[in-house]
């Protein structure tokens, strides 16, 4: 008994591997047209960094990682109960080795906004950068008391 034999579609000789590319490229394309936030955390120019928000008794401590960056290059705002929080580095490097000259530039944004409390002011603030993690301290005016409403 023989079996048969399946031949490719294709054969070799006519195989593209730049189709196979092209499928590929078309593919992240509508994977990113349908999970737009994909496309602006990881193919802008502008980071979005990775933040914790933590409330205690009399404060509100924000951390941020913002790695490789040093405190010059960091803004913070407070604005409508928003910290805003930019910061970039750029860096050009320039080799001559042999008679070859190797030229690299390279230049990183970070950006984010986070909605804080109604309670927090910026009297009394602290920030501290280090190790490239961010920690922004930020006391509160008030305590939150809660209010019970009786249902008639």
């Amino acid at each position: 008994m023989k079996l048969p034999i399946k031949r490719p579609s294709r054969d070799v000789y006519s195989w593209d591997p730049f189709d196979e590319v092209r499928r590929m490229q078309e593919y992240m394309e509508q994977m990113m047209r349908a999970f737009p936030a994909l496309e602006n955390r990881y193919v802008s120019d502008t980071l979005s960094p990775l933040t914790d928000v933590a409330e205690e008794d009399n404060k509100v401590i924000v951390t941020t990682d913002l790695p490789g960056i040093d405190k010059e290059n960091v803004e913070l705002n407070l604005r409508d109960n928003l910290l805003v929080i930019s910061a970039q580095k750029g860096k050009e490097e320039e080799t001559e080795k042999e008679g070859y000259l190797r030229k690299e530039r390279s230049f990183m944004r970070y950006y984010r906004e986070i909605p804080l409390p109604d309670y927090v002011t910026e009297d009394g603030a602290t920030a501290q950068l280090k190790n490239g993690v961010l920690t922004v301290t930020l006391p509160k005016t008030k305590a939150v008391t809660e209010k019970r409403i009786q249902i008639e």
